[in-house]
């Protein structure tokens, strides 16, 4: 049985253009993402398109343009980083099996550069946005959306904007880690995290205050962020080895971190070496023997590639916010009287 949706008449292009004022040329170049279209026009072909519940055929522009499959776009911080490059490849698999393909574009932490890449895609007619978003607010999405492309937030939750998103639960992570260097007996505890504005560091930072800040109060001075890459984790670490109390534990805030801390460390000796947990889980952490707090990449990516999937089949559909847990994995990094065992194998 056909529900009303099914039943309704599909609104075309020609309805829209009628309701907006505009010609039927100019309201595809609105909803196509083209550009020279003015912001006054803009808001009014979106207007209409809203108001009329206008769907773009995505299918038929694709084939107008000679494109042979249908795309989702993915947009991430940096695809050197392996986080990116699990998560692209489940996206994938799971879209793959509705005969499209993924479109993969690196921000690098920049939101104009993302505001480009993000204006490229809906250019080219992609069916819908799975983005690691580099920007505070997001409410200049709802254009995007507008035009009838889905947009999913995974890592980062959107801010500003109803949209559906996946995130891992870092404040539990930022427990977990505490908690656990507090049960091995560690209480001058070091954070090395990334850029101070990412939600992700804030929420890691709120859960290791939660469990140290009546513990070991003095843990604050032991805070470094703004450490996005192997380099500048290694100078926040040499730094921290070089006080006249040095930590006894490193939390490093992402696996990039990770490797710059354990870099730093092969190079300071074994003997008085801190102890390291990592949050992300880097296939090389199981070998090092690296005590990690992480969620599972893999299942991100799947439930980004289920919501934009469905949000596709029913544009009506409430919006879905995924939480997902994240785990602590205790090996020799953490273990007591050996915790500095990991770091000479960082070579």
């Amino acid at each position: 049985m056909q529900d009303a949706h099914e039943l309704a008449p599909r609104v075309t292009l020609a309805q829209v253009a009628d309701r907006a004022g505009v010609s039927l040329k100019t309201a595809s170049r609105a909803l196509g993402g083209e550009q020279y279209v003015s912001e006054e026009t803009l808001a009014k072909v979106l207007a209409a398109a809203t108001a009329l519940g206008y769907r773009r055929n995505a299918a038929a522009s694709l084939l107008a343009s000679g494109h042979l499959a249908e795309s989702i776009g993915l947009i991430g911080g940096d695809f050197t980083n392996p986080f990116y490059s699990a998560l692209a490849q489940s996206v994938e698999d799971d879209i793959r099996s509705e005969g499209m393909h993924l479109s993969v574009a690196t921000s690098w932490e920049s939101a104009e550069r993302e505001r480009r890449i993000v204006d490229d895609l809906a250019s080219r007619q992609a069916k819908a946005l799975v983005v690691v978003s580099a920007m505070a607010d997001h409410a200049e999405y709802a254009r995007v959306q507008a035009r009838g492309v889905p947009v999913v937030f995974v890592d980062r939750p959107a801010v500003g904007l109803e949209a559906d998103s996946v995130v891992f639960d870092n404040r539990m992570g930022g427990r977990l880690a505490a908690q656990h260097l507090l049960d091995t007996g560690h209480t001058r505890i070091a954070f090395v995290g990334d850029y101070a504005w990412l939600p992700t560091y804030r929420e890691r930072l709120e859960g290791m205050a939660a469990v140290l800040d009546g513990a070991s109060p003095s843990w604050r001075s032991l805070l470094r962020d703004d450490a996005h890459d192997v380099a500048s984790s290694r100078a926040l670490t040499r730094e921290l080895l070089a006080l006249e109390e040095p930590p006894t534990a490193i939390v490093a805030g992402n696996n990039r971190i990770l490797l710059g801390v354990l870099e730093e460390l092969s190079e300071h000796g074994a003997d008085d070496a801190p102890a390291v947990i990592g949050i992300d889980e880097p296939e090389w952490a199981r070998v090092m023997g690296v005590t990690t707090v992480a969620g599972d990449v893999e299942a991100v990516g799947h439930h980004a590639a289920r919501l934009a999937l469905a949000r596709l089949a029913d544009r009506t559909r409430p919006v879905e916010h995924v939480v997902l847990p994240m785990r602590l994995t205790p090996r020799r990094s953490t273990a007591r009287g050996d915790s500095g065992s990991a770091a000479p194998s960082a070579e």
